[in-house]
C-alpha cells in the first residue's frame, strides 16, 4: 500500500494543478499584471536582478564634507628682502618636491646683486599665490601655499543616538555627488573633538585617498556608516521598491509571459548599503523590477499588449479574452485549442476524465482509489 499511495496522490495533485490552470487563471493575478511590448520595455528602460540572499549591511546614513589634512599644507616665503625675478608657480599647478618656484634678487649691493632661489618643500597643489615678477618682497610674507592633497579628510556629521555603535576602524561607504562615481571605502580614524549641539551631532574623520585631486575642500560627501552586517538575508535594491510605507510593492517579472511584470506586496524589514530586507513576499530566483519600476505604476490598461495576445504568443494557441483556455464550445470545432483530437475509437483516456470532470471528480476518483487500497491492505493483513 505505500508503495502506490505516493504515486497516486503525485498524479493527482499534477492533474489538479493542470485543471486550475486550464480553467483560467487568478483574477487577482491578471488584475495586477502590466503587460508590455517589446517598445514599451525600451521606452521605460526597465532593468532587472535576481533576488537572492546576500550578507546584509545595516547602516547609518550621515552628511558631511572634504576637508584637506592638517600638517600637509606649507607655505613658502622670503629669508631676505628684495624681489620676484623669476616666478615659476601659479596657483593650480602641480609641483614637485624641491622645485624652483621663484627666483628672489637681493637689495645688498652687488654687480649683479645676490640672489636666492625658493624651492617647493613639498611635492603638492600650489592653491594660493602672492608672487608676480617685479614685485618686491619681505621675510614676513607668505608667497606661495602648497598643499599635499593626496589623502583627504572626509568629515561625517554623525547622528549623536548612534555613534555609540561605531569605533574606530568602522567602515563606510561614501560618494560625492559632485563627482558622480562609484562609492569609496574608508574606515574611521578617529572622533572630532567637540559636539555639535545645535544639530545633534558629533565628528567622525575618515581618510580617503585622492590620487587624482578630483576631491576639494568644502565638497559634500554622504555616508552609509556601516555598523553591523547579517549574512543570508533576503534582499532587494532600494529602487525596486514601491507603494506607500504602508502597502510596498515590488514588480516581478513573470516566470511564463514575455515582458509581463506582475504587482506583488512585500513585507520589508531594515534597510542599508541602498538595500532593503524582504521579510515576506518575494522567493530567491524572483526578478524584480528595478530601473523604472516606478514607471511601471504609471502604465495604464494593464500594459501596451493584452493579456490574451500575451498568453497567445506564449502558448501558441487561442484564449479567451480574460486569458483562460477555451472549451471546445466556444472553439466551434471537434479539435480543442491545443490541438488534441478526440479519440476516433470513441475511447476516452483517463486524462481527458480528469480534464472534463474538474477536481471533484479528481477527489471522488482519489478517495475511491485510497478506499480500495485501504481494503486490499486490510484482506493483506
Amino acid at each position: 500500500m505505500k508503495r502506490y499511495i505516493p504515486y497516486l496522490s503525485i498524479h493527482i495533485l499534477l492533474g489538479l494543478t493542470a485543471i486550475g490552470a486550464e480553467e483560467g487563471l487568478d483574477p487577482e493575478r491578471i488584475a495586477n499584471t502590466v503587460i508590455l511590448d517589446e517598445f514599451g520595455v525600451k521606452n521605460l528602460q526597465l532593468e532587472t536582478v535576481v533576488v537572492e540572499e546576500r550578507d546584509f549591511e545595516n547602516t547609518v546614513f550621515a552628511i558631511g564634507r572634504v576637508e584637506e589634512i592638517p600638517g600637509k599644507r606649507w607655505s613658502v616665503a622670503s629669508r631676505i628682502s628684495g624681489r620676484a625675478i623669476e616666478v615659476k608657480a601659479f596657483i593650480g599647478d602641480r609641483v614637485e618636491k624641491d622645485q624652483l618656484l621663484i627666483r628672489v634678487e637681493s637689495r645688498q649691493p652687488g654687480d649683479p646683486p645676490p640672489t636666492i632661489d625658493l624651492h617647493a618643500p613639498i611635492g603638492g597643489l600650489v592653491t594660493t599665490s602672492h608672487a608676480l615678477q617685479g614685485q618686491p618682497v619681505e621675510p614676513n610674507q607668505d608667497l606661495i601655499d602648497i598643499s599635499d592633497r593626496s589623502e583627504m579628510w572626509v568629515i561625517a556629521h554623525i547622528p549623536e543616538q548612534r555613534a555609540s555603535e561605531m569605533k574606530v576602524g568602522t567602515r563606510a561607504r561614501i560618494t560625492f555627488p559632485a563627482l558622480g562615481v562609484e562609492p569609496v571605502m574608508a574606515e574611521l580614524a578617529r572622533f572630532g573633538v567637540r559636539a555639535d549641539r545645535e544639530a545633534g551631532a558629533i565628528e567622525g574623520v575618515f581618510v580617503v585617498p585622492n590620487p587624482n585631486g578630483r576631491l576639494q575642500p568644502g565638497m559634500r560627501a554622504e555616508f552609509d556608516i556601516i555598523v553591523n552586517t547579517r549574512p543570508n538575508v533576503l534582499a532587494v535594491p532600494e529602487d525596486s521598491i514601491q507603494g506607500d510605507p504602508a502597502s510596498r510593492v515590488v514588480y516581478v517579472k513573470d516566470f511564463e509571459i514575455p515582458n509581463a511584470f506582475v504587482k506583488a506586496p512585500v513585507v520589508t524589514g531594515d534597510k542599508g548599503g541602498g538595500w532593503v530586507e524582504i521579510k515576506q513576499g518575494l522567493f530567491p530566483g524572483d526578478e524584480v523590477v528595478t530601473r523604472g519600476s516606478y514607471m511601471l505604476g504609471f502604465v495604464g490598461g494593464g500594459g501596451s499588449v493584452s493579456l490574451k495576445d500575451a498568453l497567445d504568443a506564449a502558448h501558441g494557441h487561442e484564449h479567451a479574452e480574460d486569458g483562460s483556455e477555451l472549451t471546445d464550445e466556444d472553439a466551434g470545432s471537434d479539435e480543442s485549442d491545443h490541438g488534441h483530437p478526440h479519440d476516433d475509437h470513441g475511447s476516452t483516456p483517463l486524462w481527458m476524465i480528469f480534464y472534463a470532470g474538474g477536481s471533484t471528480l479528481l477527489l471522488i476518483v482519489f478517495a475511491q482509489l485510497w478506499w480500495n487500497l485501504r481494503r486490499k491492505g486490510a484482506r493483506h493483513a
